[in-house]
């Protein structure tokens, strides 16, 4: 088993293919067979799995989140923080902050047209923190 814990680069909000940032930080020799679970230690974005050849879908993503948890509703008390930092945290619980992926011959075992997300839900959320457990 090993573990590294790592910064992924500032982001503005929207969905962002990460795949290829994620695996810089990981070992270079990845077991053959094995599990990834990727941890990221916020509370206004999350990690997913989806599309990652027509850019459409990300902005579509964006989009389809932002319609359906709002800014400024009348009923949100947690708002010191911004407009954007409550409806941070709802999508982040609808989407979650970690990932279990397959490792299949010493490479993640992802479909064709599949990559890692990370979901940026404030403007501004800054650089994020992933640990990475290879098990």
């Amino acid at each position: 088993m090993q573990q590294v814990e790592f910064t992924l680069s500032a982001k503005r909000r929207g969905c962002h293919l990460v795949t290829r940032e994620v695996m810089e930080h990981l070992p270079k020799l990845l077991p053959a067979v094995g599990l990834l679970h990727l941890f990221v230690k916020h509370t206004s974005c999350a990690l997913s799995i989806n599309e990652n050849a027509d850019p459409d879908v990300r902005s579509d993503m964006e989009q389809i989140l932002n319609h359906l948890v709002k800014e400024n509703e009348p009923y949100y008390d947690h708002t010191l923080e911004g407009a954007d930092d409550m409806p941070a945290h709802a999508k982040c619980s609808l989407f979650g902050v970690s990932l279990t992926l397959p490792i299949s011959q010493g490479r993640l075992n992802l479909g064709t047209w599949q990559g890692i997300y990370l979901c940026e839900f404030r403007q501004h959320g800054g650089p994020r923190s992933i640990v990475a457990t290879i098990i």
